[in-house]
C-alpha cells in the first residue's frame, strides 16, 4: 500500500509539473473553484458570470473588456472527462426564460471551461496576436470544503468539538438523548448504528436549515452515492473509559477513519488543491435575519474554511515543485440586490468584519483577498415610499411564493457592524434593538439586448480581482 501511494504521488507530480510547463508556454489555465455556504446562490453565480463574460455590455468593470483587447469568450469541453459537466445552458434557460425560475443547486462536483481570446496590453500589445487563455471553473459543495477540516482531527476530537457545539442548539436535542443512552462500549450493533447516524444527520439539515454552517460531515447533507454506507454510518459519541475491539466506539472510529481517507481525501486530491483562484459565497442577510448565533457560527466557520486552503503565491519553480496553491481568494456577501444600494457598503462593511480573521491569516501566507457586496442576477428595482412621514428606502421584485409583486424594506443595517458581531460573539439569542427581514424574490422577467448578458451588481469588479490580472 505504501509503494502505491510513493507510485501515486509520483505520477501525480508528474502531471504536475507537465501542466504547468504547458501553461507556462502555451495557453495559461485559470483554475477557479466557487463554493457557496448554505443557500448563498452558487449556482447562480456561475451561470451569471459566463453569461456575462460571453456577452460582455454588463461588464465595464473587468478592464481587458473595457480596453477592448477581448476578441471573443466561448465554451469547451472541459478537460477533465470523469468530472461531471456544469449544465449551464439548462441554468440559463431557468433563468431567462418565459417563466424565470431559480434553477435546482447542484449536489457534487462539476466543471466548465470558458476560454478567451485576448490581446496583450502594454510593450507586447504591438508585436504578438491574441492568445488563449482558458478559465476552468469548478464548482463543488461548500459543505464539502468545512469537511477538510477533519484531516487534522481524530474520532475522538471530532466528536468532543461536536457534542459541546451541539448543547447549544436546540435542533440537537432528539439526538443528545438519543447519544445519552447509547453505550459506546457495548458491541457494534448495525441497526443502533443506523439509527444514530439517521437522527445525528436530521441534526445536521435541521441545523443548516435554521441558519447554522458547521455541519461536518458534509456528505451527511449530500451523501450521492454513498447513501446508506458504512463510510456515512457513524455519529459523535462521548467517549468511554474502555472499549473492546468490536464496540461501537470503536467501529464508528474506524468509519471516521474510512470517511477521511476514501471521501474527504479523494476530494481534495482530485480536486480542491489543484484551485489557484476561490469564491467562497456567503448568504450574509439570511445569517443576520438568522440571529447572533448563526452570524456568530458563519464567523467561526469562515475562519475554518481558510485553514482548508494553502494560501500564497507560488513562482513558477515553486509551483513545478510543490503543487498550486490559492492564490485569491473572494469571499462575497450576495443578494444584495435584496437591499437600496445606500445599504451596500454597510453590507461590505459586515462581509470584511465577518472575514477578518480568516482574512488575516490569508494576508500573511501571502494570498490576496477581498470581500464584497454583490447580487449574481438582479432580480429587484430600486424605489422610495413615504411610511408615517418617513422615506424608506425600499427594493420591488417579485414574491417567490405568491407570484406578486412587492415593495420590501428590510430593516437599516448598522454604519458599525460591531453592532452586529459583538452580540454574536457574546452569546445574544437575538438582536436588541432592530429586526431584519429577508424576503425572497423570484428572478425576473428579462428582456436582454444582444451583447447583453443578465443584470447583476458588482460581478464585473468580481471578475477583475479574480481574472483580470491573467487577462
Amino acid at each position: 500500500m505504501v509503494i502505491s501511494r510513493l507510485a501515486d504521488s509520483v505520477a501525480r507530480g508528474v502531471e504536475a509539473v507537465s501542466d504547468s510547463v504547458s501553461e507556462a508556454l502555451f495557453e495559461p489555465v485559470i483554475r477557479l473553484g466557487v463554493t457557496g455556504l448554505s443557500r448563498a446562490g452558487k449556482t447562480v453565480f456561475i451561470t451569471s458570470l459566463v453569461a456575462n463574460l460571453t456577452n460582455r455590455d454588463r461588464m465595464a468593470g473587468l478592464t481587458a473588456e473595457a480596453e477592448g483587447r477581448i476578441v471573443a469568450a466561448f465554451l469547451q469541453p472541459q478537460p477533465d472527462d470523469t468530472v461531471p459537466r456544469f449544465d449551464y445552458e439548462a441554468h440559463l434557460a431557468a433563468l431567462t426564460g418565459a417563466a424565470p425560475h431559480w434553477p435546482e443547486s447542484t449536489r457534487a462536483v462539476s466543471e466548465l471551461r470558458l476560454s478567451f481570446r485576448v490581446r496583450p496590453a502594454g510593450l507586447l500589445a504591438g508585436l504578438t496576436g491574441p492568445r488563449t487563455v482558458h478559465l476552468d471553473i469548478v464548482d463543488y459543495p461548500g459543505e464539502w470544503l468545512l469537511d477538510l477540516g477533519l484531516m487534522e482531527k481524530d474520532f475522538a476530537a471530532w466528536s468532543a468539538d461536536q457534542l459541546a457545539r451541539a448543547a447549544t442548539r436546540p435542533q440537537a436535542a432528539n439526538y443528545l438523548a438519543l447519544a445519552r443512552t447509547t453505550d459506546a462500549a457495548s458491541p457494534l450493533d448495525e441497526v443502533q448504528a443506523q439509527a444514530l447516524a439517521r437522527s445525528y444527520t436530521d441534526y445536521l439539515a435541521t441545523a443548516r436549515a435554521a441558519g447554522f454552517y458547521d455541519c461536518t460531515p458534509g456528505r451527511f447533507l449530500l451523501p450521492g452515492d454513498l447513501a446508506g454506507s458504512p463510510v456515512l454510518t457513524f455519529a459523535p459519541l462521548a467517549r468511554p473509559d474502555r472499549t473492546a475491539r468490536r464496540a461501537l466506539w470503536r467501529e464508528f472510529e474506524r468509519r471516521f477513519e474510512a470517511y477521511k481517507a476514501r471521501v474527504v481525501q479523494p476530494f481534495f486530491r482530485d480536486h480542491f488543491a489543484r484551485i489557484d483562484r476561490q469564491v467562497v459565497l456567503i448568504d450574509a442577510l439570511g445569517a443576520i435575519h438568522a440571529g447572533p448565533p448563526a452570524v456568530d457560527d458563519l464567523r467561526r466557520a469562515l475562519a475554518d474554511i481558510l485553514g482548508a486552503f494553502r494560501p500564497g503565491r507560488n513562482a513558477f519553480l515553486s509551483r513545478l515543485l510543490m503543487g498550486k496553491r490559492v492564490e485569491k481568494i473572494l469571499f462575497a456577501a450576495t443578494k444584495a440586490d435584496h437591499l437600496h444600494h445606500s445599504q451596500h457598503g454597510r453590507l461590505a462593511a459586515i462581509m470584511e468584519a465577518l472575514v477578518r480573521e480568516a482574512r488575516d491569516r490569508a494576508d500573511f501566507a501571502g494570498a490576496e483577498t477581498r470581500a464584497m457586496a454583490l447580487a449574481s442576477l438582479r432580480a429587484t428595482v430600486e424605489e422610495t415610499i413615504d411610511h408615517d412621514g418617513d422615506s424608506l428606502d425600499c427594493v420591488r421584485g417579485t414574491l417567490r411564493d405568491s407570484g406578486k409583486q412587492a415593495a420590501f424594506y428590510p430593516g437599516a443595517l448598522p454604519d458599525d457592524p460591531m453592532r452586529l458581531l459583538n452580540p454574536a460573539r457574546q452569546g445574544a439569542d437575538r438582536w436588541l434593538d432592530a429586526d431584519y427581514e429577508v424576503m425572497t424574490f423570484a428572478p425576473a422577467r428579462l428582456s436582454l439586448k444582444p451583447g447583453e448578458g443578465p443584470p447583476h451588481i458588482r460581478l464585473d469588479r468580481a471578475a477583475e480581482f479574480l481574472l483580470g490580472d491573467r487577462l
